[in-house]
């Protein structure tokens, strides 16, 4: 007899007092309780890019999809390009302060280097 046949014998007897239901939280304490996974840094970085000038957001720890998702809500509330790949998201120029503003808007803890321009 394995555990699963064992567990269906037990619901099925009426000697054991039944257990109690647990409140389900709502999603809107539950966002607020649980802060966002993780600390994000922004560093700003023209490596590459000949000479330009783009806005890097490291630290994620969360699936490509949710990723996408916060870079295309930047993207959108930015007003400029970029991308999300690898778990990171490249936005096209700098705006620290505004990305900053807008991550801590939505929960997530942010550390900015300001001096920091490879």
């Amino acid at each position: 007899m394995d555990w699963k046949e064992q567990l269906s014998r037990l619901r099925e007897d009426p000697s054991l007092p039944a257990g109690e239901e647990m409140p389900a939280e709502t999603s809107e304490e539950a966002a607020k309780e649980t802060p966002k996974k993780g600390t994000l840094h922004i560093v700003i970085d023209k490596k590459g890019r000949k000479g330009k000038v783009a806005t890097i957001i490291e630290g994620f720890t969360c699936d490509e999809e949710e990723l996408g998702k916060l870079s295309a809500f930047l993207k959108k509330k930015l007003g400029l390009g970029g991308s999300s790949r690898g778990g990171e998201i490249l936005i096209q120029g700098d705006c620290r302060e505004r990305v900053t503003q807008l991550l801590i808007g939505e929960g997530y803890k942010v550390k900015t280097s300001f001096n920091k321009i490879c």
